[in-house]
């Protein structure tokens, strides 16, 4: 079975650590969002990217869910020192490895998905991880802050703010004129199955599709396209994902997310058990349906939900 997941940062990794032992055979294409990427210090950073490829290899710092395992910040210490920022950026010791040897390729003249694929030569993920595009994307949201209206690169929001004032508006910079990476469009065509996991909707998966030519890809390879909800009982399971979503005029709730994908791009959709009462709403708006246990509690309760995801996909082939 060929699987093809749309994958951001923690949520997604986690979720691919259920998948794979869900479905140990299979050939698994993971397209990563690279609108979280940022140059710090010099370097390229790709904290998606980074997460799913430390998850999968076993170097993720665990409890956190980004970063090295065993971390030290001796080098951030020291630019501080210097008087160099941002200080509001944890990037580790080890980390800054993995940013150094991308940013040295990339200037070497490898494209975004050559450099991946040398990085996970060392950390061997066990799926085939493809960033979105090669060509530079950016997130950035527009805020209000003082009376004053600007636009932060998403990470500035996301982690330095930490979302604490309204989003008015998303932008993906870059996107409408970035093609997809090598291999995106030749996964998609050739997926049995393809998953949007309990991702950001907006700054994650909705990244991806905005992307010229990855929606399109989805809606017309003709297989089951099935997500999972990342919205439990009303609230994102992890983060900030209201605030982005209130941005692009959506609820917070496992019923108005699925109508955001809609059902030209979604075929399944899986809410958890305390969301039951929305699968009539989702199912009326042409989505098949299902209420399961959606929280990743561990790996065994994430394979459970991934064997659900690919169940309900077969039962919309069906």
């Amino acid at each position: 079975m060929r699987i093809v997941v749309l994958a951001g940062g923690i949520g997604g990794a986690r979720f691919l650590r259920g998948l794979r032992q869900a479905a140990p055979d299979a050939d698994i294409t993971v397209i990563g969002n690279t609108g979280d990427d940022i140059h710090l210090f010099g370097l390229k950073v790709c904290p998606d990217l980074d997460t799913v490829m430390y998850t999968l290899g076993g170097g993720i710092d665990e409890e956190q869910g980004w970063g090295r395992t065993d971390e030290s910040f001796r080098v951030k210490d020291e630019l501080a020192a210097y008087g160099v920022g941002p200080e509001w950026f944890g990037l580790g010791d080890r980390d800054f490895a993995t940013h150094i040897v991308r940013t040295q390729m990339l200037g070497a003249g490898y494209p975004l998905s050559a450099v991946t694929e040398a990085l996970c030569a060392r950390w061997k993920p066990g799926v085939r991880l493809i960033p979105m595009t090669d060509d530079r994307v950016e997130t950035h949201v527009a805020v209000d802050v003082d009376g004053e209206s600007k636009a932060v690169h998403f990470q500035e929001y996301w982690v330095k703010m930490r979302a604490s004032v309204p989003a008015q508006a998303v932008v993906p910079v870059g996107a409408d004129q970035a093609k997809p990476a090598p291999g995106v469009l030749e996964a998609i065509a050739g997926a049995d199955v393809i998953v949007f996991p309990p991702s950001n909707p907006v700054v994650s998966v909705g990244t991806i599709l905005a992307v010229p030519g990855i929606r399109e890809a989805i809606a017309e390879a003709g297989v089951p396209v099935v997500g999972l909800s990342p919205i439990v009982g009303d609230a994102p399971v992890r983060g900030m994902a209201d605030k982005v979503l209130a941005a692009v005029g959506v609820e917070s709730t496992a019923a108005a997310v699925a109508q955001h994908y809609g059902s030209g791009l979604l075929d399944g959709w899986l809410v958890d058990s305390v969301d039951a009462g929305a699968v009539d709403e989702v199912e009326a708006a042409g989505i098949r349906c299902r209420a399961v246990p959606l929280m990743m509690t561990d790996v065994d309760t994430t394979a459970e939900m991934a064997r659900q995801a690919l169940a309900l996909a077969e039962e919309v082939r069906a």
